[in-house]
């Protein structure tokens, strides 16, 4: 399997793990900026009254999927998110997750930047 398969799948394994903690999945893959400083949001699910942007990283370890998000990304995917908020226009609360896939274990960061 290639990358972007492996992509795909371990964002739908991230995305049955939120569902089976009770999150509602509002987006996959939300891309942005096409002719711009393009960022691309994993996932955006929603809980109560908050909206969660999740990056997912299948890395073979913990450390190696912290390693893979930079600050540049974390600049373009705060951008995204905004313009998404701006867009539904929301009032709720936000944040953004990091769920890494590291072979058959799943870690979720939640508030992780």
């Amino acid at each position: 399997m290639n990358s972007y398969y492996t992509g795909i799948f371990a964002e739908w394994r991230a995305k049955m793990f939120l569902r089976l903690h009770g999150y509602k999945i509002l987006k996959s893959r939300y891309v942005t900026g096409r002719n711009t400083n393009r960022a691309e949001i994993d996932i955006i699910a929603q809980t109560k009254n908050t909206i969660v942007f999740v990056e997912v990283k299948y890395r073979p370890d913990l450390q190696t999927a912290w390693d893979a998000i930079s600050p540049s990304q974390i600049t373009r995917l705060r951008n995204a998110a905004e313009s998404y908020l701006i867009k539904k226009h929301w009032n709720g609360g936000a944040r953004f997750d990091v769920i890494a896939v590291c072979g058959m274990k799943i870690y979720w960061s939640k508030n992780a930047f």
